[in-house]
Formats: structure tokens, sequence, C-alpha cells
């Protein structure tokens, strides 16, 4: 393994942008929920002619369709990642939109037959039910309650309020409020491990909410103390939590 600072170093100056996950290869891993998300998307957007894909990030899931509706929209509120959705889906049709949140989605009510999202910054359970068409249906992955909380605690200590967030029976709850009817509601639990301490900077310079305002310089102590535990041989462990939702309007 590396130096302490050069594996931090790399990590602080590497792209971040988009929604993949390959610069983590061979330095960190995640299971996958077994339901397989990105595969039943596809079909479900194959049987349409009207979609909507909420907070695409890159454009990365939603590109592994393998076809998609007459009439498909993606939704993206960072410009970055706007941009990068524009280059991987503009060539096959695919009309990216900015938003901002918690702004009302730019869309007639009963749009779009199908709404899609994985992993949602935060569902406007409303906008979806307004967005869909009568009969319409929304199906999307969700990240879970305390999800990555092992290391989201190891840098800011325990957090049990914000533990309770994001619980699927209370966001399906908040559908059904809105006017929608859930079909159906699974949940995951996934190990993740970290096999250096670039890796951790990495992510968290990427999924900025997990450790608000992160950077290398203000956690050093922490990330030199980990990097002890990781050349030991011993991965940092945490959990990564989903829930698949589907629901009809």
């Amino acid at each position: 393994m590396r130096e302490f600072e050069a594996l931090v170093d790399e990590a602080v100056s590497a792209d971040v942008n988009g929604w993949g996950f390959d610069w983590l290869e061979g330095r960190a891993t995640e299971e996958r929920p077994s339901w397989g998300f990105a595969k039943l998307m596809s079909h479900r957007l194959a049987a349409v002619h009207s979609a909507l894909d909420l907070d695409t990030g890159g454009g990365e899931v939603l590109s592994e369709a393998a076809r998609f509706p007459q009439h498909m929209v993606a939704t993206e509120g960072w410009p970055p990642n706007a941009r990068r959705a524009r280059e991987l889906l503009g060539p096959r049709g695919v009309e990216i939109v900015e938003t901002t949140a918690d702004a009302p989605l730019p869309f007639t009510e009963g749009a779009f037959e199908l709404v899609t999202a994985r992993h949602p910054v935060r569902p406007d359970w409303d906008e979806i039910h307004r967005v869909l068409a009568p009969g319409g249906h929304y199906f999307a992955q969700h990240v879970g309650a305390a999800s990555a909380f092992e290391l989201i605690e190891y840098f800011l200590g325990p957090l049990p309020e914000q533990r309770k967030g994001r619980e699927a029976q209370g966001e399906a709850q908040a559908a059904e409020a809105a006017g929608l009817t859930v079909t159906d509601l699974r949940t995951a639990r996934c190990r993740m491990e970290f096999f250096d301490v670039g890796a951790v900077v990495w992510i968290l310079r990427k999924c900025v909410w997990w450790v608000p305002n992160f950077s290398a310089e203000h956690y050093m102590d922490k990330l030199r103390e980990l990097d002890q535990q990781l050349r030991s041989g011993q991965p940092f462990v945490a959990h990564s939590t989903r829930h698949l939702i589907e629901a009809r309007r």
C-alpha cells in the first residue's frame, strides 16, 4: 500500500462528478440489493410511451436501459452532472431538465406514464403524484435509514436522531398520503468495505451530505487513525440500506 500522504492527495484531486464509482475499483466494495434495480427499471421503460427519471446524476444508471420510451425526460439539480447526463443521454433522445431543490417539477399534470428514480435526493410525493398519469407508476430505489452511518459516525460521532430518517414504512405512508397506492416495498442492508484511506476520502468528497463540509485537512487525525487500521489488513466495514418502492396513481 502506498504512503498515507500519496493516497490522500490522489483522492483529493480525483474527479467526483457524475454518479459512477469506477474510481473505487479494487479499493472498496459494496453489496447490491438482490432485486437488481437497473434491470427492473429497463423492463418498465420499454413498456411505456412516456417516462421521467428524477435526480438522474450523470445519467449513468438510466443509460443502462436497453430502450427508452418515445418521450423520455430526466431531471438533475447539479449543473456538472446535468452536463454529463446530456453528453451521455442526449444522443439517445433523452431530454435533460435542470431543476431546483424544493421547486415544483416543470411538467404538466399527468405528463408521464412512469416516473423512476435511483436514490432521489428528497422525493416530493405530491409532485410525483401530480406528474403521473392516472394509472401510472412510480418505481424507485431509495437510500434507507442510517445508510453508511458506521462511516459517517466515525467522523461525526453518534447521530441518534439522524438515524431515524428515510425509513421505508414512513416513506410508503407519505406516498399514500399524497394519493398514491404502494404496490411493492422491499428493504435491503448491504455490506460495504473500504480497503485504503484514499477510498474513504473520495467517497466523502462525492457523497457530500454524509459528512457536511468534509475536507481531508480538517479530519487529518481521524484519517491517520483509520489508515493505521487499514494497513493492518482490517477493512473499514459499513452498511448501506436501500428500499425498493413501487406505487400507482
